[in-house]
């Protein structure tokens, strides 16, 4: 068993502010040599395995056609029902099998919170988590972070509204701690108090300014942007309160017209009922903006990771 990696990329908690300044200036040169070449040579020879353990749309597409534009392959795991896990291989075996075959970089996304960095443990190849369970999700905070610079200009300064099913959003525990290494920035934490964000998110965070609303009706004008995230079903274990909590916050158009100052309107996809497609064709809603920048920022990410830059 080997101990994780520096190019493993399990947790924003571990990222400091240059990694990412460096991403996004990578980001950024990309995405201008993309705009000329629809392939480039940058990992040409180099393999992405992707094993999604848990259901995915747009962390697997985004992964596997970055993997690509930068000029590698991807070998996907398939259907966790095709493979020798359903009939009780263990995770653990499972990933040594993979990481024999000896990939490049491998991405991973399995509902057991810890589960990358048990992958980490185990691979030689460089390990990036792509969702385990309610625990993290890095590489969407990079793309969150890279979609609020662009907008705005800079992080630092920045007033986040992060609303929805905090509690069990890896989504948003991942920009928390990402969000902590810029200067003077707020989170607004809006939730039902059963949804609000767990303890130790917050318990871990040292430099942003902190404050929790149930509704985001008094802080939305103090917003630079409002993060709406989805409620969770497949995470609660009871559903009659899955049924209750349901449509606890939603926007729409109708809603949102008695206010004069706007925030951007972002979230991770997908959604369900919380943003009506009224808000789509605003200039606020930046949320498919968001999910096209995730293809860059993961190109960005890979060829970084695959050259051992950190």
């Amino acid at each position: 068993m080997s101990a994780p990696s520096d190019r493993d990329v399990l947790s924003t908690r571990t990222i400091p502010r240059s990694y990412y300044e460096k991403l996004f200036k990578e980001t950024d040169s990309l995405r201008k040599e993309l705009e000329t070449k629809n392939i480039l040579d940058s990992c040409r020879g180099s393999i992405l395995a992707t094993i999604f353990m848990e259901p995915s749309t747009r962390t697997r597409l985004s992964f596997h056609y970055a993997m690509v534009k930068i000029g590698g392959e991807v070998i996907d795991f398939g259907p966790v029902e095709a493979a020798s896990i359903a009939k009780g291989e263990t995770f653990e075996d499972t990933i040594r099998m993979i990481d024999g075959y000896a990939p490049d970089v491998i991405v991973i996304r399995n509902k057991v919170p810890g589960s990358a960095k048990l992958a980490a443990d185990i691979c030689a190849a460089p390990v990036i988590n792509g969702g385990d369970g309610s625990n993290e999700h890095p590489t969407q905070a990079m793309l969150d972070l890279y979609t609020m610079q662009k907008l705005r200009g800079t992080i630092d300064g920045a007033k986040v509204g992060l609303m929805g099913d905090l509690a069990h959003s890896r989504t948003t525990s991942s920009l928390s701690y990402a969000l902590d290494k810029f200067d003077n920035v707020s989170i607004f934490y809006i939730a039902p108090s059963e949804l609000q964000v767990r303890p130790e998110v917050v318990d871990s965070l040292s430099h942003v300014h902190v404050e929790k609303a149930e509704t985001y009706v008094n802080v939305i004008r103090d917003l630079d942007f409002l993060y709406v995230t989805r409620l969770q079903r497949e995470r609660f274990t009871e559903p009659r309160e899955y049924e209750r909590l349901k449509g606890s916050y939603q926007l729409d158009r109708s809603s949102l017209s008695k206010y004069s100052k706007l925030p951007f309107i972002m979230h991770p996809l997908p959604r369900v009922d919380e943003l009506n497609p009224d808000l789509d064709a605003l200039s606020i809603a930046k949320y498919f903006e968001q999910a096209r920048n995730g293809m860059y920022v993961r190109a960005a990410l890979l060829k970084r990771t695959i050259s051992g830059q950190s």
